[in-house]
């Protein structure tokens, strides 16, 4: 045997074996780019184009403005309304970046470093935070997943997310990609963008929001019913104050104002979730609803398609002004409350069968079971197939509801045919303020409360003219020349011939009968003799 042979390999060896590891290699660099560029060319999934880069589809609600520039309500399927990056407070980009993604202005849509990290974790166990940036958020809030996703599909839609977060940050503006993605996320309470939860829990538009109000809506993107403070207050503290933290860590806030700020609670008394029961001018919201659904069926889009007025974002100018519905609204609700109401307890107080007026216990239990046939409750069951014994027997079953009262809404156990009973004592009301030389309606109130009353009384409420028409009558007297207010009329009865021939004589009732009147006080004490003698001439 030759001693001398040994294992080690020949420099021409060394060569073959790099060699084959270089090709390994480019063959591996390859198929990823063939991988990323069949991604991109939609070959495993649909990817979105260019146009829907340029002008991305979200549901946007129709603004209801007033002549003065509040909104007064919204149409939705989703209670969102966009925003530009100017109309943020500074606070608001700060605190989002500072909890959700530190690096955003120095990467180009993938956090390589926040990848390595959860690579880490999965392989260690000791997984901290997700990877995903800002603009990998927003693509997914653009372009949503769909449900139930085999890993192998959730796995190919991340690397969908991947290139077209890239591709987002190639068409826009770091500032531009903030706003979209606040206008795309949900704040839970049916807010949907940053706009919509300002007002829904703070009552501000996102420009006027402190620093711990910015702080709040950061930390509440990331679960929005984990870190809700109305449902976890203690929770959504600790979160708001942790992303407090994240800013002074990011030199937004100093640490002295951070110590600070953290030890301020979380103030919750301007929320009000915005639907079509809150807010103002509900009655006339509802009554504009119908007539702009009448007008999108016949008006189309720059698409050929018809608007629709819960996802095409109108901005829908009234005449309405905003301060004369908030007096409207507060003069309604104080006289019915705290006038005429009490006044008609006292009237009905101790009466048999009160409210109601001279009918006998079968009119009335006819009058009750007219209103149970008018309620959703009955078409429901009726349309369930139901006989009407059974629905009575349900409308007598006593259930849990809430009711309405002047001093507010009341939780209560009681059956659907008493609540009918009940709300028979309530004397409705509406107010309509016009313009009187444009026309313009300034002031809408078409009950007492749209949360418990549908029906519009401005509108639908049928009412006899009454004496609403003795000013117009007595206008027609007097522009003539014939008659001033200081013309006298004897103050007796008078006959008006019908179209029949017959006569009809108003009835009336009052002070200085027979005597000489004035039409001044005729009209002030809307005598009916005097308006008879005025239509005769």
């Amino acid at each position: 045997m030759d001693k001398t042979k040994t294992n080690k390999k020949t420099p021409q060896g060394k060569s073959n074996a790099i060699r084959n590891l270089w090709i390994i290699f480019g063959i591996f660099v390859f198929l990823i780019i063939l991988f990323f560029f069949c991604v991109a060319k939609g070959v495993f999934g649909t990817m979105p184009t260019f146009e829907e880069l340029e002008n991305p589809q979200t549901n946007l609600a129709t603004e209801i403005i007033s002549c003065d520039g509040k909104v007064l309500g919204t149409y939705y399927v989703e209670n969102r309304s966009n925003v530009r990056y100017s109309e943020l407070s500074p606070y608001i980009p700060q605190a989002l970046i500072s909890i959700e993604d530190e690096r955003f202005t120095e990467h180009s849509g993938i956090d390589e470093k926040a990848l390595v990290r959860v690579a880490f974790g999965i392989v260690t166990g000791r997984k901290k935070g997700g990877g995903s940036t800002i603009t990998q958020q927003l693509a997914k809030n653009l372009f949503p997943r769909g449900e139930n996703l085999s890993k192998p599909k959730l796995v190919l839609r991340k690397f969908q997310e991947w290139i077209t977060a890239t591709k987002l940050e190639y068409n826009y503006s770091k500032e531009e990609i903030v706003a979209m993605y606040l206008n795309t996320v949900a704040f839970g309470h049916n807010a949907f963008g940053i706009r919509s939860a300002s007002k829904t829990f703070f009552d501000k538009s996102p420009q006027d929001l402190n620093i711990e109000e910015a702080a709040l809506m950061a930390g509440v993107v990331n679960a929005p019913t984990r870190f809700s403070p109305v449902r976890n207050p203690e929770r959504s503290m600790e979160r708001r104050n942790r992303v407090l933290k994240k800013m002074a860590e990011n030199g937004y806030i100093t640490q002295e104002e951070c110590d600070s700020i953290s030890l301020i609670p979380i103030d919750m008394s301007h929320f009000n979730v915005m639907d079509h029961n809150s807010g103002q001018a509900t009655y006339f919201r509802e009554f504009l609803r119908g007539q702009l659904q009448d007008w999108a069926k016949d008006t189309k889009r720059p698409d050929g398609q018809p608007y629709n007025i819960y996802r095409d974002g109108l901005r829908i100018y009234t005449t309405i002004d905003s301060r004369m519905q908030q007096y409207a609204e507060e003069a309604v609700r104080d006289f019915m409350g705290k006038e005429l109401q009490p006044m008609f307890y006292r009237h009905w107080k101790g009466q048999k069968n009160a409210p109601f007026s001279n009918l006998t216990a079968d009119q009335i239990d006819q009058v009750l079971e007219t209103s149970m046939k008018r309620s959703d409750r009955y078409r429901s069951l009726k349309n369930a197939g139901m006989c009407i014994d059974s629905i009575k027997a349900v409308f007598d079953r006593p259930v849990e509801m809430t009711i309405f009262s002047w001093n507010g809404p009341i939780d209560t156990v009681m059956s659907p045919m008493d609540s009918i009973r009940y709300y028979k004592w309530f004397l409705q009301a509406s107010l309509i303020s016009i313009e009187s030389h444009t026309g313009h309606v300034k002031a809408y109130v078409g009950g007492l409360d749209y949360r418990f009353f549908k029906d519009d009384h401005v509108t639908t409420a049928r009412r006899q003219v009454g004496s609403t028409f003795k000013p117009f009558l007595y206008s027609l007297a007097m522009q003539e020349g014939e008659y001033t207010p200081c013309t006298r009329i004897p103050n007796i009865s008078y006959n008006i011939q019908l179209e029949d021939g017959q006569f009809w004589s108003p009835r009336n009732s009052g002070s200085h009968i027979g005597e000489e009147v004035t039409l001044k006080w005729a009209l002030a004490q809307s005598n009916n003799w005097i308006s008879a003698y005025l239509m005769n001439q």
